[in-house]
């Protein structure tokens, strides 16, 4: 399961780098990630498990990135952290209990509405207008941030866009609440490996190189993002949830 061929090491080294650097700046990596590890030939749990893993190794880099140039209330997210991570560890449980195909229909349903709203509101996220956190918004942000855990846990498509668009909605500006997004991701995507780990789903070496090519990709992603500002991030938060849309209307309609 673990040998590697020399044209799987250059898709996984390939398609690893472009999943990162669209996955660092606004979610949806797994759409180009997912299908890379699924040509190897690995078993679907497998897969799921080895993604958690590359993906784990990106998302710190893209944290790490953010949270030095200052792009992560770090104050606020840490109170986020635990529920995002049991939130996580539950979903990653119960993807073999439980066929994740029921959530597709929902899950498009709110990817068209984060685009609607977000195309609507032209000015959204240029300028931070985030002001603290009232009782009512901390009690929110708890259960959104355990609701997205768990969904990252069990399916995954789309958790980053989630995430930014939950931020935003507090208030933050578009760079930030990518910065506070991938903080959460990292979480989510931790929690769900140590699950998939334990349930021994987990190629390491596929895991691995893609997950070096991931940090490299990370990296150039998050630094452009936080170089270009909201004026590149908006356009290709909404393409990548356009894509999102797209890819789970196909998936519905060939199931």
């Amino acid at each position: 399961m673990d040998d590697i061929s020399v044209h799987i090491l250059i898709l996984l080294i390939s398609f690893g780098f472009l999943a990162a650097f669209v996955d660092s700046v606004v979610g949806g990596g797994g759409i180009i990630s997912v299908p890379a590890l699924l040509l190897t030939g690995l078993p679907l749990p497998v897969v799921l498990g080895t993604n958690k893993l590359a993906s784990s190794m990106s998302s710190f880099t893209s944290t790490i990135t953010f949270a030095r140039s200052g792009k992560i209330n770090f104050r606020f997210v840490a109170c986020l952290i635990p529920f995002s991570f049991l939130g996580a560890v539950l979903g990653a449980y119960m993807v073999r209990h439980v066929p994740a195909s029921f959530l597709k229909p929902l899950v498009i349903f709110l990817l068209i509405g984060v685009t609607v709203y977000t195309l609507l509101k032209k000015d959204w996220g240029k300028i931070s207008t985030f002001s603290g956190i009232t009782k009512k918004r901390h009690i929110f942000s708890m259960l959104t941030a355990f609701v997205i855990g768990f969904y990252d846990g069990f399916f995954g498509p789309g958790t980053g866009s989630f995430l930014i668009f939950a931020f935003l909605f507090l208030g933050y500006d578009f760079v930030t609440a990518a910065g506070n997004a991938k903080a959460l991701n990292f979480t989510s995507n931790v929690a769900s490996l140590m699950t998939f780990i334990v349930l021994g789903s987990v190629s390491y070496v596929h895991g691995i190189v893609m997950g070096a090519a991931m940090i490299a990709g990370a990296w150039v992603g998050s630094r452009l993002a936080i170089r270009k500002g909201s004026s590149y991030i908006r356009p290709l938060f909404i393409a990548i949830t356009v894509i999102l849309i797209g890819k789970q209307l196909w998936d519905l309609s060939c199931s």
